[in-house]
């Protein structure tokens, strides 16, 4: 019985990956895409007719040229998101452009019209989460969105002040990202690793799941960005902990006891003090955390870059036009 097997008794095992093959082979509840993932995956031939649906979809519905692109993009994650959902039980995360983090209408909009693309292919909104950057507007238009009953996920997060703001703003799933973590402190610190219950991604997310299940918050927690599978074994018990197609691999060759680490119920008995929160306090809380600031910022820029890096490969590949 392989340790993935074990960890699936007490914790949602979700898929990092848009790479369907991979999917299928692992079984998760859920999956969950960004622009790196699907830039990855749409470079293999059997998403040619995912995006060639795409192109045709966008040529046929654009009102203006201007439009054509990110209506492309915005059918082709869909359409990748319908596809994993024929093999998977749960749901799928879909994320709005990171150059939206800080516009609160913009992503509510984006956020809207995705789920509609969705729901045009008969796909109901509760087997879908919107990933949206944990900004404070990035909350914010998940409190809205989620008054419409559109799920968010709330990625890019790396503290417990931005952990509170999408709990308090109602968002179905916070992803704390590990491994993201682990590589900043490694790199300031000069430090080669940490044994795993030492490991500061760890840490941050076992005290994001504390403080959630302490006072009562339902927005889940996913752990995300794992950089080994002892991090993985180190938040056993989590709600949910999504991982790339690698890490399920050794975890499944991988024999041994898998002990619940973080427990509900434990957390409720801990000495937890509540932190008010409201715009000042957050946006000082985060200033004040070199890690979470530098990440949060860099994690845009990236995922930014890989939007733009997507376009370019589609229209580079299957616009004979190309893009202005």
């Amino acid at each position: 019985m392989g340790q993935l097997k074990k960890l699936r008794e007490m914790t949602v095992i979700v898929c990092d990956t848009g790479d369907i093959e991979s999917i299928q082979k692992y079984h998760p509840r859920d999956a969950t895409t960004n622009p790196s993932l699907i830039l990855a995956a749409i470079r293999q031939p059997e998403y040619h007719e995912l995006i060639q649906e795409a192109v045709s979809y966008s040529q046929a519905h654009a009102k203006t040229s201007s439009q054509q692109i990110p209506l492309l993009i915005d059918k082709l994650f869909v359409n990748v998101g319908a596809e994993i959902l024929k093999i998977i039980p749960g749901r799928v995360s879909t994320e709005v452009d990171a150059r939206l983090s800080f516009d609160v209408q913009g992503s509510i909009e984006k956020g809207k019209f995705l789920i509609s693309l969705y729901e045009t292919m008969g796909i109901d909104r509760e087997r879908v989460l919107i990933k949206l950057a944990s900004t404070w507007e990035g909350a914010l238009a998940a409190r809205e969105l989620e008054k419409l009953g559109i799920h968010c996920n709330m990625t890019l997060l790396f503290s417990l002040c931005q952990a509170i703001h999408c709990a308090e703003a109602g968002a179905t799933l916070v992803s704390p990202f590990v491994g993201r973590i682990l590589d900043w402190y490694k790199e300031h610190e000069k430090v080669s690793g940490y044994a795993p219950a030492d490991d500061p991604g760890v840490k941050s997310v076992t005290e994001i799941y504390n403080y959630f299940k302490h006072f009562g918050y339902k927005t889940e927690v996913m752990g995300a960005s794992f950089r080994n599978k002892e991090e993985i074994l180190q938040l056993a018990g989590c709600d949910l902990l999504t991982i790339a197609p690698k890490l399920m691999d050794e975890l499944m060759q991988s024999e041994g006891d898998v002990p619940r680490l973080l427990d509900p119920e434990k957390a409720k008995t801990k000495k937890i003090e509540k932190i008010p929160l409201d715009e000042k306090t957050f946006r000082l809380m985060l200033n004040e955390d070199a890690m979470a600031t530098e990440k949060l910022a860099e994690g845009i820029r990236n995922f930014a870059k890989a939007a733009v890096e997507l376009e370019k490969v589609i229209c580079s590949t299957y616009l004979k036009a190309g893009c202005a």
